[in-house]
């Protein structure tokens, strides 16, 4: 090096501060973009709805459009949707409504039981335990009357906000439905003429992977829930058709939702049936963890893109700390699309240098 030249620097060193600025400025981009949606979460989370209902159901309106026009299409094809959810509640509720005397008994006779094994060998729990347990419990419930009370009125305000974002996602999906692909190209023509093309490659990447995404995470909750459902019924589990129902809702937070799911229906087949069955309960777990897991999950990814097992995990922990429950569902199909996007990108900026004799 002559005296009076800058210092060279090593070409590791180089490439890495170049990698760090970039994911500084990535992650930076992606705080801000939860931060975003937990500022107005209600709007991200009917829109998100929209989309979903929009995947799901844009290829029946495609198909019943062939004999209608598109607007009787979507609302038929949305009548069709709503009836359908509402039957299912219904069904849900008469199961519930038959079964509480049943299910009300059969608790109280299997608290007795837990009680009187934990008094046997080898736990030996002192019979006092129990009753004071019970009797806290109760205290507990006394004192925080008026915090519970509070409690359920905040809880019908998010009702009402609940109610309001079903409704924006409905009203969002019946755009989608009808004029998605208008929409997008008026927002396309909108952009400067030399980002149009790639806004087009990384928009047609990004929603062919949301609808593989959505339609696979629908067939894996769709296979739980039907599997959960038998089992409990051949099991005698009380309420097998709402804790199927919940195995459907909890299969969309890949990896943990459905065990959460299975130990709420372990702890229903403890208390009414006894320790037996809560294990059978319990191995169907490990069975249809593994079925998810090695089968499902597998298939779904293929239609969307190929995400590590460790890459889902950790995108469902983080988006579960920045946005809650809604993060966890999130998490994963963002970062599915968004790992499309990039690749699809890359992959038409090589065919470009390919093209212009720039490439290897």
């Amino acid at each position: 090096m002559q005296p009076g030249s800058p210092p060279q620097v090593a070409p590791f060193l180089r490439t890495a501060a170049a990698y760090a600025w970039r994911l500084l400025v990535v992650g930076t981009l992606v705080y801000a973009l939860f931060a975003l949606l937990g500022r107005f979460h209600e709007i991200g989370v009917a829109v998100f709805l929209g989309l979903v209902v929009t995947a799901l159901l844009r290829p029946v309106v495609d198909v019943v459009a062939r004999g209608l026009p598109r607007s009787a299409a979507v609302a038929l094809t949305l009548l069709g949707g709503i009836v359908l959810v509402l039957g299912v509640l219904t069904l849900v509720g008469e199961a519930v409504a038959g079964q509480r005397t049943t299910l009300v008994r059969e608790f109280r006779d299997g608290v007795g039981r837990i009680e009187r094994r934990l008094e046997e060998p080898p736990f030996r729990l002192d019979p006092g335990a129990l009753s004071d347990v019970q009797e806290r419990i109760g205290q507990f419930l006394s004192d925080h009357r008026s915090a519970l009370v509070s409690d359920a009125v905040s809880g019908a305000h998010h009702l009402v906000a609940v109610l309001t974002t079903l409704a924006l996602a409905l009203f969002s999906s019946v755009f989608f439905l009808h004029s998605g692909d208008r929409q997008w190209a008026w927002f396309r023509e909108q952009l400067p003429v030399s980002l149009r093309g790639r806004t087009e490659v990384g928009g047609r990447a990004a929603w062919r992977t949301f609808t593989g995404y959505t339609h696979g995470i629908v067939l894996v909750a769709v296979v739980n829930a039907v599997l959960v459902g038998i089992a409990l019924w051949l099991l005698g589990v009380p309420l097998a058709v709402p804790l199927a129902l919940l195995e459907f809702v909890a299969a969309f937070v890949p990896l943990i939702g459905s065990p959460v799911a299975l130990a709420v229906a372990a702890v229903v087949a403890l208390a009414a049936k006894g320790p037996f069955v809560a294990a059978v309960v319990i191995a169907l777990i490990v069975v249809i963890g593994q079925i998810e897991g090695h089968v499902l999950h597998p298939l779904v990814m293929s239609w969307a893109v190929r995400l590590h097992p460790l890459v889902v995990a950790v995108s469902v922990v983080a988006g579960s700390i920045a946005a809650g429950i809604v993060g966890a569902v999130v998490a994963v199909p963002l970062v599915s699309v968004v790992w499309s996007v990039v690749t699809a990108l890359r992959e038409a900026r090589a065919a470009e240098r390919l093209v212009d004799g720039t490439g290897p």
